[in-house]
């Protein structure tokens, strides 16, 4: 079963409770791995799983006096184990540590991102099929264009989310792997076999070469997809958006009775949870290109890395999640005026058919250039006077010395523009 709602499970996982238990995960799997090869006694493995334990108050009490967390978090530890814990960090580095950790914490929340896009796929998936014939214009450069129908642009939006589900689960795959190689990932204190094992235990591959850290173009592609799939939620509200003004009306954000939409204006429905997502979008973007940043490091390894990835990982899969559900939810509620999205396909006085006359005028053997002037004039005229296309195209001598008024009749069909949805929507697999 899909969680409903899943911004607290993904706070949790970047508490400092859960990083240093992730941390003394990769510590016990060290030594189990250790222990496994012969190179620690079996006895101090079972007392170190017995004993291991830490207290995030009692690590930065320490921390203040060592200025390194991870020594802090060692030392910690050495308080509960007792003598065994010379066994535990044996021939690692503190990244070792960390970024095996954090490998486990990113997998996890992209976990909980992948559920987050399974369910606004299926309420997209919901309102693309309910809206699949809903007719409304389509617009282009802002003004209208020709007819679509409301479920094709929803059946777009699911598309495009299938497309990020895609890239969620690419980066998870490329942000799974762990590594136990020392300090500049040569090995020469920890073997090759103590980090195949371990990795196994956690679940996770071990990196096929590493410096003193896993590479930075995997957490760069990770966060680089999460802002690909903000960037598309702010395509989606910001259409969402554009329906919802007062001069198209034709969807709206479900409003509560009881919500307020200004202090000053007492009639203001606003869109403001499309207009939240546009705005955190901008952050996502900003936490990819930091990330892309993190990538060229001094030699085998610098700490310029480490501080920013403190803040946009957490952050980025923070926001993310707190997006999707909140798009979702506004999907599940939209507000979707059909009569308006008649009203409005009509406001055009059947321009919106102009391409529908230029291709028959062609077909009755016009050049294409004479059909064209021939079928914009009329549209300007129709446009600038206020006048129906259709009985311009009546009146006008030329088109009529090639088109029946039956045909021209037929020209402003809207089934024409419909005919091919339900192929659409196959192959979009809705």
């Amino acid at each position: 079963m899909i969680k409903r709602y899943s911004l607290p499970k993904m706070s949790a996982i970047w508490q400092e409770e859960n990083k240093f238990k992730k941390m003394l995960h990769v510590e016990i799997a060290a030594c189990e791995a250790l222990a496994g090869l012969g190179r620690i006694p079996k006895a101090a493995l079972s007392a170190i799983k017995k004993r291991a334990g830490f207290n995030v108050e009692r690590i930065k009490e320490i921390e203040k006096k060592t200025n390194h967390d991870v020594v802090a978090f060692l030392m910690n530890l050495s308080e509960n184990i007792g003598d065994e814990a010379k066994y535990v960090h044996l021939g690692m580095t503190s990244s070792d540590v960390l970024d095996t950790s954090l490998s486990i914490m990113m997998k996890e929340a992209a976990d909980i991102l992948l559920d987050d896009l399974r369910l606004l796929l299926k309420a997209l998936r919901g309102k693309a099929r309910q809206h699949k014939n809903t007719v409304m214009i389509g617009r282009s450069h802002g003004m209208h264009a020709e007819p679509t129908t409301f479920g094709l642009k929803m059946a777009l939006f699911y598309d495009e989310t299938h497309r990020n589900l895609k890239r969620i689960e690419d980066a998870r795959e490329v942000i799974s792997v762990g590594k136990i190689s020392g300090a500049v990932g040569t090995y020469a204190n920890v073997s090759p076999d103590v980090e195949k094992l371990a990795c196994k235990r956690l679940d996770l591959k071990p990196a096929n070469i590493s410096t003193q850290i896993l590479q930075r173009d995997r957490h760069a592609q990770y966060l680089s997809a999460i802002a690909i799939t903000g960037a598309s939620l702010e395509k989606f509200a910001t259409e969402i958006r554009h329906l919802q003004r007062t001069e198209v009306g034709e969807v709206e954000e479900y409003f509560s009775p009881a919500q307020k939409g200004s202090s000053a204006m007492p009639h203001k429905k606003n869109p403001i949870i499309c207009e939240r997502i546009c705005g955190l979008a901008r952050v996502l973007r900003a936490n990819a290109y930091a990330s892309l940043e993190n990538m060229p490091l001094w030699h085998e390894r610098d700490i310029s890395h480490s501080s920013v990835e403190r803040v946009i990982i957490p952050d980025s899969t923070i926001l993310l999640d707190y997006m999707l559900n909140k798009f979702t939810d506004v999907i599940r509620k939209l507000l979707v005026y059909e009569e308006t999205m008649k009203e409005n396909l009509e406001k055009s006085r059947g321009v919106i058919y102009s391409q529908r006359a230029l291709l028959e005028l062609i077909d009755k053997g016009l050049t294409r250039i004479d059909a064209y002037n021939a079928v914009q004039n009329c549209a300007m005229i129709s446009q600038k006077d206020g006048v129906s296309f259709k009985i311009i195209l009546e009146n006008d001598k030329k088109v009529r010395s090639y088109l029946t008024r039956e045909e021209i009749a037929a020209l402003f069909d809207v089934n024409y523009h419909t005919a091919y949805v339900g192929e659409i929507f196959k192959k979009v697999g809705i």
